[in-house]
């Protein structure tokens, strides 16, 4: 690789920085990230960066603010190093989900992050399965959005998931798009959970749209929080007829009871990235199965870097 190439990582997900360097065939960029007795972050970039195309890879996963911070701090840090170009490379993008007003008086707290993004210092900024595609309009500086579709299409491939007797399912209206990309790809049916939320991380699922009756399910969602959404769902699918129930999701924040819930639940076999680190929860959990974006997200570095497109891994 080119010299003016350098990959920084915070300390949110540190193996995935260090596989996304080994498949870039460089050594990852020094740099110090500690923290005072008080809790305030410190930072010292270890090397020269002038003129370099700098890539900082930090997932803003739990603890969500202190990563965020360190982020910023890190970006502020190579700007202040005369940093040729500075990508926040962020496979989580923490607060996705609070994308607008969903109530009077309350925050849109994912705007706020990327201006905090731009104004610390970063020109460019690049993500995995954005929770609300609209998020990308909330920045004045170019950003990438990247899909996990192909990581996961060879993974149920290869697991024997796609053709007639497998149905793909969408837990909510909200991610329709998102599972029917999945049922093209796999050549298989679609259906729908018509769910109401009553309160934050509670759900409660009233109608399936589809038919189900006989076949596979797979759920497929962006994110599985506390888990509360895929188990009432997976319930809901094997009432109606499924046979088996699989679920797939590219972020597992797997919060509170989220792993106790899935041993208890009837679904088979869950697949998430590594977008966020899963060491601790794969010891709890023998049905999570973790699949790997160190590709992906190399390919895409190793193109914005030459300037090449992004678009056409997907499409």
């Amino acid at each position: 690789m080119n010299k003016t190439l350098t990959i920084f990582g915070g300390n949110s997900n540190a193996p995935l920085s260090a596989e996304l360097c080994e498949h870039l065939g460089i050594v990852q960029g020094r740099a110090r990230v500690e923290r005072f007795s008080d809790g305030e972050i410190f930072v010292e970039i270890g090397e020269n960066v002038r003129g370099v195309n700098c890539f900082l890879m930090q997932s803003t996963c739990s603890p969500p603010n202190r990563n965020l911070m360190e982020l910023l701090i890190m970006i502020d840090a190579l700007k202040r190093a005369s940093a040729g170009s500075i990508v926040a490379l962020m496979p989580y993008f923490g607060y996705a989900r609070q994308d607008r007003k969903v109530k009077p008086r309350t925050p849109i707290s994912a705007k706020l992050v990327a201006d905090l993004l731009t104004a610390a210092g970063a020109t460019r900024v690049l993500a995995v399965d954005l929770h609300a595609g609209q998020i990308q309009g909330f920045f004045n500086i170019p950003f990438d959005h990247l899909y996990a579709t192909p990581v996961f299409r060879e993974t149920l491939k290869l697991a024997g998931l796609y053709g007639n007797d497998v149905v793909i399912v969408s837990p909510d209206a909200g991610g329709v798009e998102r599972a029917r990309i999945y049922s093209k790809m796999l050549e298989c049916s679609l259906a729908i959970i018509d769910k109401r939320r009553e309160s934050p991380n509670v759900s409660q699922v009233l109608h399936l749209i589809g038919d189900v009756a006989g076949k596979r399910a797979i759920l497929v969602d962006d994110i599985i929080d506390t888990a509360g959404t895929l188990c009432n769902a997976a319930s809901a699918v094997l009432q109606h007829g499924a046979t088996e129930v699989y679920a797939v999701a590219t972020h597992g924040v797997l919060s509170g009871p989220a792993i106790e819930r899935i041993n208890k639940s009837v679904i088979k076999r869950i697949w998430v990235t590594n977008s966020i680190p899963q060491a601790d929860r794969l010891a709890r959990c023998d049905r999570l199965t973790v699949v790997s974006l160190g590709p992906l997200l190399a390919e895409a570095v190793k193109r914005i870097h030459h300037g090449d497109s992004i678009s056409s891994l997907f499409f």
